[in-house]
C-alpha cells in the first residue's frame, strides 16, 4: 500500500522532512539511527548532482547537528503515482548566521512504510525574504525567459 493513502501528499511531505529535522535536533540519538527511521539502507539522494549514499546523508546530518538551524517546509505543489512522488516546496532555514530561503523540486520514491527510497531533488536560493506568494525574482537580460 502506498504510503500516501491516507494523506495528502503536501502534507506527508511537510511532515516528512519537518520529523526527519525535529528528531535530529531534538535528541541525542545515533544520527544513523534517525536517518535509518527516515530512510531505506539504499537510499541514493542526488540534490543539484550531488549523489548521496547512506553514509553520505548521516555524514551530512552532523553539520546540521552543530549549527542547530531552524526550518520551515512550505509544500507548494505535490502529485503522487503509485509509491512516488514530486513536489515542489520552499525551505526556510534560520542558522547562527543568516535567513535562507531554497525553492526545491522533488521526485521521490517512498516505501510502504514510509521510508524515502531514492529522490531526486533540485534546488535554487531565494531572497531570504522570499515568502509564500511573493513574486520570482527578475531575471537578468544573460537568463532565458520561459516564451
Amino acid at each position: 500500500m502506498s504510503p500516501f493513502t491516507d494523506t495528502d501528499p503536501k502534507q506527508f511531505i511537510a511532515d516528512f522532512y519537518a520529523s526527519f529535522h525535529n528528531d535530529l535536533l531534538g535528541s541525542d540519538e545515533d544520527p544513523g539511527l534517525i536517518v535509518d527511521r527516515y530512510h531505506t539502507p539504499d537510499v541514493v539522494q542526488v540534490a543539484d548532482g550531488h549523489w548521496m549514499d547512506r553514509d553520505k546523508l548521516v555524514a551530512h546530518t552532523r553539520p546540521v547537528r552543530k549549527n542547530r538551524p531552524s526550518g520551515r517546509w512550505d509544500v507548494h505543489d505535490a502529485l503522487v503515482s503509485g509509491d512516488r512522488i514530486a513536489a515542489r516546496f520552499t525551505l526556510y532555514v534560520t542558522n547562527r548566521t543568516r535567513d535562507l530561503a531554497i525553492e526545491s523540486h522533488m521526485f521521490a520514491q517512498f516505501t510502504d512504510d514510509g521510508r524515502m527510497r531514492q529522490a531526486h531533488i533540485l534546488t535554487r536560493t531565494l531572497p531570504a525574504d522570499a515568502g509564500p506568494g511573493q513574486p520570482m525574482p527578475e531575471m537578468s537580460e544573460r537568463q532565458v525567459r520561459p516564451a
